[in-house]
């Protein structure tokens, strides 16, 4: 019986048939694979060789700073010209200078590499407008009514800027957060996440920089922080080269005119102007505590 029905099986199976539509379905997929190939060679947008020579002078984090997807999408950027190649923190100087001479461009900036510090030392010493109840980093904190520091521009010390940094050169002590300088890759990561933007860079030779950014001034900051600078002008006025300089009410060093002198911090009344490196605090000296 089985094989009786394996016979009619194969004489009513038309063979013909199934060879024809074969060769049908593979001729179809062949034309459609040769059109494929000559749209793509009609369409293909050409990428700019420039862009491959550039993304090898970059770092090669990916971290994503600059605001683009990794270091191939910040090469395609400054090809085009819709990136700034200063928006690279981590990319050595003579890196930026054979960029700037592949893409003949100038280099822009502060050509000296950077390090980040955070404008802000108030902490516990400045006073909170509500007790926070939630979720404890600063970009939530933040969302409700500004944060919950009475100085519109204070550090809320709840490390948001500690989870984006990547080389975990971030601390936060006594209330607001402290970078390790010696560490800092100046990615731009914490700069970024910071709801304040209290953190900024500094050329890696400073040797001090304002812990302070309230544009506030007198008692407004008195009744808010006992660390916060009240400017009084007394920075701008010692300083023998003229690199402070006060700009709405912050003070603003002009690091291509400080020699170093540290007549800045003699005699700030608030001691927001810091070291940058702590082992540059004189073993003996009147300014000592203003590096804590």
């Amino acid at each position: 019986m089985i094989d009786l029905l394996l016979r009619i099986g194969h004489e009513s199976f038309q063979w013909t048939t199934v060879l024809i539509a074969l060769a049908i379905a593979f001729g179809v997929s062949l034309l459609l694979g040769v059109l494929i190939l000559v749209i793509n060679k009609f369409t293909q947008v050409k990428e700019d060789p420039r862009i491959k020579e550039v993304q090898d002078c970059l770092a090669g984090a990916n971290c994503g700073a600059c605001g683009y997807p990794g270091c191939a999408g910040f090469a395609k950027a400054l090809v085009e010209g819709t990136a700034k190649l200063d928006s690279c923190g981590q990319t050595p100087v003579d890196k930026r200078i054979e960029i700037s001479n592949i893409l003949g461009i100038e280099v822009g900036g502060n050509a000296e590499p950077t390090i980040a510090v955070v404008s802000c030392s108030g902490g516990v010493k400045c006073r909170d407008k509500y007790d926070y109840q939630g979720y404890g980093d600063c970009v939530s904190q933040n969302l409700l009514a500004g944060g919950r520091k009475a100085c519109e521009v204070g550090c809320m010390g709840a490390g948001s800027c500690v989870d984006a940094c990547p080389y975990h050169v971030i601390e936060c002590r006594e209330g607001y957060a402290h970078i390790d300088p010696d560490l800092c890759r100046s990615c731009g990561l914490c700069i970024q996440t910071c709801p304040k933007s209290l953190i900024k860079r500094v050329p890696v030779s400073a040797k001090v920089y304002v812990a302070c950014s309230t544009q506030c001034r007198g008692k407004d900051v008195t009744t808010k922080c006992e660390a916060g600078c009240i400017a009084c002008g007394k920075c701008e006025r010692n300083c023998p080269t003229g690199a402070i300089h006060l700009v709405n009410n912050v003070p603003m060093i002009d690091y291509s005119k400080c020699i170093h002198c540290y007549k800045c911090l003699e005699g700030c009344p608030r001691k927001c102007i810091k070291y940058v490196h702590p082992e540059d605090v004189p073993a003996s000296s009147e300014t000592a505590e203003q590096a804590k």
